[in-house]
């Protein structure tokens, strides 16, 4: 049996990238959008800010 970070649902990068969507964006509409590319707009966010 092996150990499982995240069975279902939503996982780190979703969830951060959503976060700092709105803080940003304020807008539903960017932070879905955000949340569906997830790590590669965590990185984005991190390298161009």
């Amino acid at each position: 049996m092996k150990n499982k970070v995240v069975e279902g649902g939503i996982g780190l990068g979703t969830c951060l990238a959503v976060v700092i969507s709105w803080s940003v964006h304020k807008s539903i509409l960017w932070a879905i959008f955000h949340g569906i590319l997830s790590w590669l707009y965590v990185l984005y966010y991190a390298f161009v800010r």
